[in-house]
């Protein structure tokens, strides 16, 4: 029959095994094949300029708003950030559907987008955040809506914008799923390009 101690001295060298194996040894598996199978997902998707340094990413929204929180009309806009645009703070509003400072917030949301574009049919996603409140797509609606403004603060031919939207839509996952998307981040930096 097993004493206590003997019994303890078990439990604790197993636990000491499986710590290792599995909190350091699984997790160096996983970040193994993370680096191996998709280095620039597992590596943040960040983006360089043309000298190296990091400009963004390609996974996280960034504001197109100048210091007073004014939408800069040059630039497509991203979807409303409920995390303020801080990566370190990604939250959606978990704000219910009769909430009045939901409402409040698409109210205004869909008179500065109108404000900014023009009268029109408004996509969801222009005045809602995401989730995560940090999504950098937005609907291909929310895109074509943003064309002309964008053409115009340019001074560029509207087809030109609407070459870059169509080069920078991005179909539904695995074929089926989701929605075709526009990365707002990845367009911008091709206009700033052109």
């Amino acid at each position: 029959m097993r004493t206590t101690l003997r019994t303890a001295g078990v439990a604790v060298r197993a636990m000491l095994v499986f710590t290792v194996l599995l909190g350091v040894g699984y997790m160096l598996l996983i970040t193994g094949i993370g680096q191996l199978a998709l280095p620039s997902q597992a590596n943040g998707s960040l983006v360089r300029s043309a000298d190296g340094t990091v400009v963004g990413s390609s996974l996280i929204a960034q504001s197109f708003q100048d210091a007073d929180g004014q939408a800069l009309p040059q630039y497509f806009q991203s979807r409303p950030s409920a995390a303020g645009w801080d990566a370190a703070a990604s939250t959606g509003s978990n704000l219910g559907p009769e909430n009045a400072d939901l409402i409040a917030s698409i109210e205004e949301g869909r008179a500065a987008f109108e404000e900014l574009n023009g009268a029109g049919a408004i996509p969801a996603d222009a005045v809602t955040s995401s989730a995560s409140g940090l999504d950098p797509d937005i609907s291909v609606a929310n895109a074509e809506r943003q064309v002309a403004r964008v053409a115009e603060a340019r001074g560029i031919p509207v087809s030109d914008v609407e070459v870059l939207v169509a080069e920078h839509t991005l179909p539904r996952d695995l074929g089926f799923l989701g929605d075709p998307r526009v990365n707002v981040f990845e367009l911008n930096r091709a206009l700033d390009a052109r």
